[in-house]
This record gives C-alpha cells, sequence and structure tokens, in this order.
C-alpha cells in the first residue's frame, strides 16, 4: 500500500485539509477538542507518519538546536557538549553538532548550515579570536537573530545574543595567589597564541597577580593551543629547569588542562620528574584528570554545566545580551606540592 498522505487523513476524519495539518503538525491554533479526536484517530487508522519539515513550518520552530564547538576530541568541548545534549532532551529538543577544528571560517559556515536547517538556536562554544577573524561569524550570527533564531556564545561576546562566561581572568588571577600563598614565587606561563582570547586573559591574569605580590614571571612561552602544543614546550620547560636548578623549583601555569597534560607528558621522557623538579598548574578540571599522574593542580569550572546554561538561554526567556556568569574553585594537588 502506498503511505498515508495528509489528505487520505483529512477525508477520512471529515474536516479540511488545513484542519488536519494544523492539528497534526502542532501548529498553535488548533480546532475544537472533537475535530482533533477525530483527525488523530483517522491518522491512527491510516498510519499516517507526520512530516518533520511540514510539522517545523507549522509551529515555527524546528526543535534544532545548532552546537559549535572548536575541538570536540578536546575534553573541554566534549563535556560542554555533554552538558548541552542533556539539556536540549530535557527541554524536547535535538542538537546537530559541529566541530570546527578551531577554525574561524569553518565557525561561520556552521552558523549559516544550521541556519539553513532552520534551527531554532546556536550555541557558539569555544575561545575568540581577533575581531577581523570574528567579523564574519559576528555577521552570520546576527543575520541568523535577525531572521527570529536566538544565539548563544559560551566563551568571550560575539554579535548581540548571550554569553554563559567562563572565568578565565578571575579564576587564573586565584590560582596564582594560592599558589603564592604554598611560598612558590619562581612561575613559567605556558600559553597559546595572541590571538587566542581565552590564552590572553589567563595568561595575562596569573602573571599580573604574580607580580604583584612578589612573584617573578621567569618566561611566557607560547606555542599551540593544544595538547601538542604543551607536548612541543616541554623541551623548552626541561631547558629552563636545568638552567635554574640551584634555585627554587619552577612552577609551569599551563593556561589549559590538555596543554599542562602534554607538557607532563613530554618532560617525563626527558627525564624531568614533576612534582620533584619542576611543578605544573592547569585549568579547567576537565574529566580525563581523574586518570592523570600526577593528580594535577588546576582551576575547576563548570564545563557540562555551561553548556546545560547555554541551552537554556536557548530556548527560555533570557534577554538578549544577558551574560551568565559561571563559578570556579581552586584545586590545588600532587603536581604543584
Amino acid at each position: 500500500m502506498a503511505r498515508a498522505r495528509l489528505q487520505d487523513v483529512a477525508d477520512r476524519a471529515g474536516v479540511s485539509l488545513a484542519t488536519a495539518s494544523r492539528v497534526l503538525n502542532g501548529s498553535a491554533r488548533q480546532p475544537g477538542a472533537d475535530l482533533v479526536a477525530r483527525v488523530k484517530a483517522a491518522a491512527g487508522e491510516l498510519g499516517y507518519v507526520v512530516n518533520a519539515q511540514a510539522q517545523a513550518l507549522a509551529r515555527a520552530r524546528s526543535g534544532l538546536l545548532g552546537l559549535v564547538v572548536q575541538d570536540i576530541s578536546d575534553p573541554y568541548f566534549s563535556s560542554i557538549a555533554a552538558g548541552a545534549q542533556a539539556a536540549a532532551r530535557a527541554s524536547g529538543r535535538l542538537v546537530l553538532l559541529a566541530s570546527t577544528g578551531r577554525d574561524p571560517v569553518a565557525e561561520r559556515e556552521a552558523v549559516a548550515a544550521f541556519a539553513a536547517q532552520r534551527v531554532d538556536a546556536v550555541v557558539v562554544a569555544g575561545t575568540r579570536w581577533t575581531p577581523d577573524d570574528d567579523a564574519a561569524l559576528e555577521a552570520e550570527l546576527d543575520a541568523f537573530v535577525a531572521a527570529g533564531g536566538r544565539s548563544v556564545i559560551v566563551g568571550q561576546p560575539v554579535g548581540d545574543g548571550s554569553v554563559v562566561r567562563p572565568p578565565n581572568a578571575t579564576g587564573a588571577r586565584a590560582l596564582a595567589e594560592a599558589l603564592l600563598a604554598q611560598g612558590q614565587r619562581q612561575f613559567v606561563v605556558l600559553g597559546g597564541p595572541a590571538r587566542v582570547v581565552t590564552s590572553r586573559e589567563r595568561t595575562d591574569a596569573f602573571t599580573a597577580a604574580a607580580r604583584a605580590a612578589g612573584g617573578e614571571v621567569a618566561e611566557v612561552l607560547v606555542t599551540e593551543f593544544s595538547r601538542d602544543g604543551g607536548y612541543a614546550a616541554g623541551d623548552d620547560v626541561a631547558e629552563l629547569v636545568r638552567e635554574r636548578a640551584a634555585e627554587e623549583p619552577l612552577t609551569v601555569f599551563a593556561v589549559t588542562d590538555v596543554m599542562a597534560i602534554g607538557l607532563i607528558a613530554r618532560l617525563r621522557e626527558l627525564g624531568v620528574e614533576v612534582p620533584r623538579d619542576v611543578r605544573v598548574a592547569g585549568f579547567d578540571d576537565v574529566p580525563t584528570l581523574r586518570d592523570h599522574v600526577p593528580a594535577l593542580s588546576t582551576v575547576r569550572i563548570p564545563l557540562e554545566e555551561m553548556g546545560s546554561l547555554a541551552v537554556q538561554a536557548a530556548v527560555g526567556d533570557t534577554a538578549p545580551g544577558a551574560v551568565t556568569e559561571v563559578d570556579f574553585e581552586v584545586q590545588l594537588r600532587d603536581s604543584t606540592r
């Protein structure tokens, strides 16, 4: 048998095609209870399958959310995605995911693709770049919002959408103060390129706090903003450790946990032990740290909660441009003892 059409349902129920469409496609304009019951009974008898595209048009929403992350293999982003997925399910939505490989052009293209798929909202998670790099993304998001969509940024603001803001500066400042309170005074900061705003915020805040309290930041090393970037910096850090062997051990602040993990892996290969020869701290408290030895000192931020808050802002009554700040907690562990 041929698949039942909406017209077949309307004929069986003795109603117009428009009435059948309003009942089955979820329009806000519903007929009386008797007509609703007749249409649904007819659809059940005929085995009618609702057309999702027609349903979206009738409701003026698709039930879809677009989530753009910079690297889904990074536990920072996978944790945010997990929180977003859970919140979306709770609100009856489905998340479409794009991972952009930390490419600003790919970010813009992902937003454009989601807009073409008629998603109700777009969440973009990740550090921002230079104003020139972000200009195309901002224009794409503003056009999406002007057409009736909603945008939420997890990170630094872009465009007029809502923002879930990680505590980059306040967390880095608190970590520096906690390490100084332990008596540590000699620091190296391992950061990413200057165009990476998250790295710049954390680097600047940590450095300022350390120097304000009488600490010394011996070096600010710049590398790729990833686990491999931390690994690549291991040789430079090992050389600094050996040069200063007669002095107080250095403490390295890597601006992300994954950079710290890569750094420690390379130092281990070079025979430099943490924390005996050098101390290392990170930022984020990603889930993979639970199995890392030595236990890594870090700044814990609620990654899954950030994803959940972003979806709540996307589907709720949050005012455009509203900024939600999340809390943090400094965790001092074996790597800085």
